[in-house]
């Protein structure tokens, strides 16, 4: 379906909504006041292509740690916030390019207030973020539990706030570890207001299952035409957020970055180690940033076709296997020679590019 078209919005350099590419974003897990660790996986988040980077502000030492934290950084930073609106406040004053609240554990709306003022007085972006766990309390009661109306209702209470002061650079994000009701819930926000939505199955788990989970829910909305930008949400690595999240993009035609890497499932036909060598050429071309389609294939049956459609592509024989580049066989080497040769001419090819 068509991409809904939202009410575009900046984040740093980074636009969000509107016509702009689906962001990806995570966030780091150090602590936030440990300002060197925290730098560290900022960069390596940066070198894996994160696009938004969030931080937890437990504290005001957590607040005071940003302006040298936004400092030492490329990505646009946005300050998570919860409970406490003054560090909101101070994460502003500390050069932050966006906030992120959530409207449940913030309730009194006189601090609500106190933050959108100063977030217009600089023109900083609000994300509302509601999850399932963190409904108004007489909302949840209302509707017997955190449904997707619970959670849009929660969402739009606290946007008819913002609308109030004029305040509209605003971006939203309904999750719940439940895959069915983040669906539900995003759908039925879209009907009501053109912010740009946020997407991510919360609580997602643990690598493996945290990624299925995440491309089975977000697929489902980014279908749709539903997101303007994404974390998946793993307990993980962020960098391997951002490697799932951009995979997820690739894969339904929405983001070009890097290599897409088809391979076969092995079978009783397949003659050479072809899943050592898939994971060998993963491996090693995973810094390239160039949108590649590259095929390893094991035997005779799609292999050479695969290989074929591919930029690049192997297609396996008996402990040998031909090397394609742009549909045409470059060469037949032995299996031990197979990643080395796709690897020299997808560098070649790039070199020659530049």
């Amino acid at each position: 379906m068509p991409r809904r078209i939202t009410k575009p919005v900046h984040i740093g350099q980074v636009g969000v909504g509107g016509e702009y590419p689906i962001s990806v974003q995570s966030m780091t897990n150090t602590d936030t006041r440990d300002v060197e660790a925290t730098l560290a996986q900022i960069r390596q988040l940066e070198m894996a292509g994160c696009e938004i980077i969030r931080v937890a502000v437990p504290d005001e030492t957590a607040a005071a740690a940003l302006k040298l934290i936004k400092r030492g950084m490329t990505a646009p930073l946005v300050a998570d916030i919860h409970f406490n609106h003054k560090l909101a406040l101070l994460a502003l004053e500390n050069g932050v390019d966006a906030l992120r609240l959530n409207p449940g554990n913030i309730p009194e709306k006189e601090q609500i207030k106190s933050v959108v003022r100063a977030a217009k007085d600089k023109n900083i972006p609000i994300r509302i973020g509601v999850n399932a766990g963190s409904v108004h309390k007489d909302i949840l009661a209302q509707y017997g539990g955190p449904t997707p109306e619970a959670m849009t209702e929660s969402a739009l209470r606290h946007i008819e706030i913002l609308e109030a002061m004029d305040f509209t650079k605003i971006i939203v994000s309904l999750k719940s570890s439940d895959i069915r009701h983040t669906l539900e819930s995003n759908r039925l926000f879209a009907k009501a207001r053109a912010y740009p939505l946020h997407l991510g199955i919360t609580e997602a788990g643990p690598l493996e299952a945290g990624a299925i989970r995440s491309a089975v829910g977000l697929s489902g909305l980014l279908l749709a035409g539903l997101g303007d930008t994404i974390r998946v949400s793993l307990t993980a690595s962020p960098v391997e957020e951002v490697r799932v999240g951009f995979e997820i993009l690739k894969s339904l035609g929405l983001r070009e970055r890097g290599p897409v890497i088809i391979s076969c499932p092995t079978c009783g036909r397949t003659e050479i180690d072809l899943i050592r060598i898939a994971a060998e050429v993963e491996k090693r071309v995973a810094g390239i940033k160039e949108p590649l389609k590259i095929a390893v294939m094991g035997c005779v049956v799609n292999g050479p076709g695969e290989a074929r459609e591919a930029d690049f592509g192997i297609a396996g024989g008996k402990g040998q296997g031909l090397v394609f580049c742009r549909g045409e066989v470059v060469e037949k080497v032995r299996e031990d020679q197979l990643v080395d040769s796709l690897l020299d001419i997808i560098l070649e090819h790039i070199s020659n590019q530049t």
